[in-house]
């Protein structure tokens, strides 16, 4: 680990490097992507060549007319703005033009329009120059390493890309991490991490397990019972009751930067107690509170609270949602083992929450002392792993090397485009399609929550994770509503209706938005802009062969035709939040807009693509 010096250097430099020139550049590209396409600011457009030529309105701080200009499209793939990398945001103002170099700068002068709310600009600018900083140090030690990342194991992936999300412009800033806790920390550097383990009482807590699990045995799994019994004996040598505790880990920046300060009367009541740090080394995972473990890869990963802001998110564990992670999990394991289609062709894999626990303490909220800890144990894809196959992070597969080489282009130059691509399609993303269609649940799977499973880089089947607040049904629409958990069951707050409504909602059209929002607008949408910047592989025939897949999978059955049809998968438009908007606007509830779907230009199956064409 650096010193605190050494990090002041990294930190210095890396500011001073062409990575954050570099950096900087791509947080304007997405500021200015996001704001135009959300209807923020209205620019003026002009042709300009084979481009569009995007002009932004504003002014100085004093009165005078500023104009921020740069060329780009506007895409097939949901209508999305799409800024061409070799030509920056140009600021045009009374001193002259020249590059946009201050993101506040700009920010004042373009973005202080009517309707958005004055204090969460300065919020959003601490996101924003926190990305420009942390993501510039991240890149800054990338470019000093010689890694090549197909060198890299899928668990390894998981902290070596280092893009974030590609759509957000706020999209690394971890507000709540200094610059040392980031290099710590951060996914990029992968750094070993030993979470600290409390001691806490069962009646402040909140346990949940799959049901043919106990809490008590799973931690006797995970720790082994030399490690259980050695904490039973540390809480009997202060004389307390081992049967009045369970254990849990938090993370070592959450017990130093919240719950030390904020929890004194917890230990001097004795509802919680401080034992030592795990034995087994973890490392960050992409979203920074989920931890592998590096000593026992086959143990569960923990998903830890964290009281962290990144991409405009907090990072910690509601415990209403967190009690629900197994419960999902196995809700979700039973209908893919009642699917022949799920269990037996795609062997889709859910990597299941199998428990979770939550400290809360009647009375918590809104106090520090609420969601503040809490854990949930998740499998780990290792189990599931066959000879021979090799995974990749889904966010991986529009990475780009070192030297700008797209990750995937060995497998691309190996199988052809239209092959892997037509591979990716019916392993990895019919799974998904089916579960919401003919099942009736849509996850929110976007590029974090999938893992694609490959043998030499050609697409076997796929994972998914994360469940536990990322799952939407609707109960007319369920192909099993009996076998659909009682929510209010699991926690009181489900007693209101506006918490159930964030897994059960009153018509079938969120499932679509869901699916048509997570899986291609923000995960699959970005391979299909990449594969034609890239390679000049149009968008129309990514979206054809996306479409072909699923007309071909339709057509297997005739119920599922119903089933689809009832999703509407290829309506027109659809919607899409609005996440820069969220973070401007003074009214955020509700906040998205309607987008044209690329795939209802395909809803006829007659132009499908001979499958016979493409395959291996």
């Amino acid at each position: 680990m650096a010193s605190t010096w050494q990090q002041d250097l990294i930190a210095l430099e890396a500011l001073k490097s062409e990575s954050c020139v570099q950096v900087r550049r791509r947080i304007f590209r997405q500021l200015v992507e996001s704001v135009i396409y959300e209807g923020i600011v209205l620019p003026l457009t002009e042709p300009a060549g084979d481009a569009l030529r995007f002009s932004l309105q504003g002014q100085d701080a004093e009165g005078l007319k500023v104009t921020h200009w740069c060329l780009g499209q506007r895409k097939l793939t949901f209508g999305r703005i799409r800024l061409q990398e070799d030509v920056p945001l140009i600021r045009l103002g009374s001193d002259g033009e020249a590059e946009a170099v201050s993101l506040r700068l700009f920010i004042q002068e373009v973005l202080n329009v009517p309707g958005t709310d004055v204090n969460k600009l300065g919020s959003f600018t601490e996101e924003l120059e926190h990305t420009l900083l942390k993501d510039s140090m991240a890149q800054y030690v990338r470019m000093l390493g010689d890694t090549d990342l197909h060198q890299l194991s899928g668990e390894e992936l998981e902290s070596a890309v280092m893009d974030g999300h590609r759509y957000h412009p706020s999209y690394k800033s971890r507000i709540g991490f200094d610059y040392g806790d980031h290099l710590t920390y951060g996914p990029e550097f992968a750094q070993d991490v030993q979470p600290l383990w409390l001691a806490v009482s069962k009646v402040e807590s909140r346990i949940a397990v799959l049901p043919h699990l106990t809490f008590d045995g799973m931690l006797r799994e995970e720790l082994g019972n030399d490690v259980v019994d050695s904490f039973r004996a540390c809480l009997q040598s202060e004389g307390l009751d081992p049967e009045a505790y369970t254990f849990v880990p938090v993370h070592p920046w959450q017990w130093r930067r919240i719950i030390a300060p904020a929890y004194a009367e917890e230990f001097n009541k004795k509802r919680m107690m401080l034992l030592w740090p795990s034995k087994d080394v973890y490392r960050a995972q992409q979203s920074i509170r989920t931890l592998s473990n590096r000593t026992s890869p086959q143990k569960t990963y923990v998903k830890l609270s964290m009281n962290l802001l990144n991409t405009s998110s907090s990072r910690q564990l509601l415990p209403h949602y967190t009690v629900t992670a197994p419960v999902l999990s196995a809700w979700l394991q039973t209908l893919v083992d009642e699917d022949p289609y799920l269990k037996d062709e795609a062997k889709l894999i859910l990597l299941r929450e199998i428990a979770a626990l939550s400290y809360d303490p009647q009375g918590s909220t809104p106090s520090p002392l609420y969601a503040a800890v809490g854990c949930i144990w998740r499998e780990s894809l290792q189990g599931y792993l066959r000879t021979g196959e090799e995974t990749v992070p889904f966010y991986a597969l529009c990475t780009l090397e070192r030297d700008g080489t797209p990750f995937i282009e060995p497998w691309l130059q190996t199988y052809g485009i239209e092959v892997w691509l037509n591979r990716l399609l019916e392993r990895c993303v019919l799974p998904v399609l089916h579960l919401a269609a003919v099942h009736g649940v849509a996850t929110e799977s976007h590029a974090q929550n999938m893992v694609m499973i490959h043998r030499d880089g050609l697409p076997e089947r796929l994972a998914l994770k994360d469940f536990h607040e990322d799952v939407l049904y609707n109960r007319s629409f369920l192909s099993r509503p009996d076998l659909c958990p009682d929510l209010t069951q699991v926690h009181e707050r489900y007693m209101l209706k506006e918490e159930r409504a964030n897994f059960e909602v009153e018509d079938v059209a969120p499932l679509r938005y869901l699916t048509l929002g997570a899986l291609f607008f923000v995960n699959l949408g970005e391979l299909a802009m990449m594969l034609h910047d890239r390679y000049g592989f149009e968008e129309g025939q990514f979206w054809q062969m996306t479409a072909a897949c699923i007309h071909r999978h339709i057509e297997r059955d005739s119920h599922l035709q119903e089933r689809f049809d009832t999703l509407d998968l290829f309506a027109p438009t659809t919607r899409v939040e609005q996440l820069t908007h969220k973070r401007l606007a003074l009214q955020t509830k509700g906040l998205s807009h309607e987008v044209p779907n690329p795939l209802s230009a395909f809803l006829y199956s007659s132009y499908r693509t001979n499958r016979e064409e493409i395959r291996l």
